[in-house]
């Protein structure tokens, strides 16, 4: 079924819906293995459906006219705060993520202005030393076996994160924030019947909120710190938030916290499809290696990488786009209608929970030719209107996600470094099955077999 225009109709229609008997089961396999129900919903009744009923309806949009649409409305023709939000939990109920209004902008222009283009170019060289260090490591294993290139990237992204926030200062530490993080992004993977709000002790829920008062531990030392000792450190995001001095403590705990987290899970997984998708393509890891060592300059030498070089590493830049247009961080995102909004044609009531997919606009047969087929050239010369409607891996508007500019900056060095340093062999010929309600990440891993990519041979 295909949505007809807005302009085909004198009024908004009723969103098309399963039988009831069939959302049971849509309903509890959605919040358990997305990307499958996503995709037989959108063959069935088409890019907008509805499921749910009462207090628990939902709306599901994944066409690029209707998330056009979507995107258009005003921002308070929406509700992130809702709840059915269990992000609050672990980002804090202060977090720009769950906020709403004047609190909301204000939190979120803090932050952007602590991620001003300056500082995000300044880490450029961070990312290609952190990486070098990492495969460094890595080669000095003699890895024999399979390596998890997820859990490489994992390790590495935290790495990267860590540094970008509080300076050199916490760079040790950056393990033991990770474990901190791990089980909040556990348990919201978990299912909803878990997550149900209690004051028990010894429970997965009590464990998880001593993580955070960890975690807060460590931030309010950051804070005390740079306030006693006010340091110039131009890539700290923290100490440019408690200089600017429009957030409160609490307040900064929230944005710090939200930025960990949702940076570093959503950009290790979203590099590890990046992996998967360049080793199985023929050729294609090599040409990415040979690209950046014309850009970047041999590993170890002295030349100063910037954003100049950044932009000049295309068939990286290209790679990334595709794999986030198959395999985005999250197949789908909540917001709550606050009023009766029009969305592709159909009328979505006030109060209906909103799941718009990334995964859903990334595969759209109607956009893109041959959908499911990998081919980073197909951005190559492509026009602003297929990227503004169906590349939205990162959203769009005053509530896409704040750390985009970062997270692509971060992938296209990350792998265009890697692919410099290292021969990667992937461990099976099919692509794995993508895990995850909150982020998607392939099973398993990545596990490749790697090796040191020789030398390249120099004229003369």
């Amino acid at each position: 079924m295909v949505a007809t225009s807005i302009e085909d109709r004198a009024q908004p229609a009723v969103l098309p819906r399963p039988p009831r008997r069939a959302q049971v089961r849509y309903l509890r396999t959605l919040l358990r293995d997305p990307q499958p129900v996503l995709d037989e919903l959108r063959d069935r009744y088409g890019p907008v459906c509805g499921l749910g009923f009462g207090p628990a309806r939902m709306a599901i949009v994944g066409g690029p006219e209707a998330l056009r649409d979507l995107f258009a409305h005003p921002v308070g023709s929406f509700r992130w705060g809702h709840k059915f939000n269990a992000l609050g939990f672990v980002v804090g109920d202060g977090s720009m993520i769950v906020s709403d209004g004047p609190d909301h902008e204000r939190r979120r222009s803090s932050v952007q202005a602590a991620f001003s283009r300056k500082r995000l170019n300044s880490w450029i060289p961070t990312i290609v030393e952190r990486t070098d260090a990492a495969a460094d490591r890595l080669l000095a294993s003699e890895p024999t076996g399979p390596v998890d290139l997820y859990r490489v990237g994992r390790a590495l992204v935290l790495d990267i994160v860590v540094r970008s926030l509080f300076g050199e200062r916490l760079a040790a530490r950056a393990e033991e924030i990770g474990a901190l993080f791990q089980r909040p992004q556990d348990y919201l993977e978990s299912p909803a019947v878990r997550q149900l709000p209690h004051p028990f002790p010894y429970t997965t829920r009590a464990r998880v909120r001593a993580d955070r008062r960890a975690i807060d531990a460590i931030i309010d030392g950051e804070i005390a710190d740079h306030r006693a000792h006010r340091v110039d450190e131009p890539g700290n995001v923290l100490a440019a938030l408690v200089d600017e001095g429009r957030l409160t403590d609490a307040e900064i705990r929230d944005q710090v916290a939200t930025l960990i987290g949702a940076g570093y899970d959503t950009t290790s997984a979203s590099f590890a499809w990046i992996v998967w998708r360049a080793a199985l393509q023929p050729g294609l890891w090599d040409r990415i290696g040979a690209e950046a060592e014309e850009v970047l300059g041999t590993p170890g030498k002295a030349i100063a990488i910037d954003h100049s070089h950044l932009a000049r590493l295309d068939l990286a830049a290209r790679t990334m786009r595709e794999a986030l247009r198959l395999h985005p961080a999250g197949a789908i995102s909540p917001r709550e209608a606050a009023v009766d909004v029009t969305v592709g044609g159909y009328r979505i009531p006030k109060g209906t929970l909103i799941l718009w997919s990334a995964h859903l606009a990334g595969r759209d047969p109607d956009t893109w030719p041959d959908p499911l087929r990998f081919d980073p050239d197909r951005f190559v010369d492509r026009g602003a209107t297929t990227a503004d409607l169906a590349w939205v891996p990162f959203g769009r508007g005053p509530r896409n996600c704040i750390g985009f500019a970062i997270a692509q900056m971060e992938l296209t060095l990350i792998t265009a470094r890697l692919a410099q340093r290292l021969l990667v062999t992937p461990t099976s010929h099919e692509l794995p099955r993508p895990v995850g309600m909150v982020v998607n990440r392939p099973s398993g891993g990545a596990p490749m077999q790697v090796a040191r990519r020789p030398a390249p041979a120099r004229a003369g």
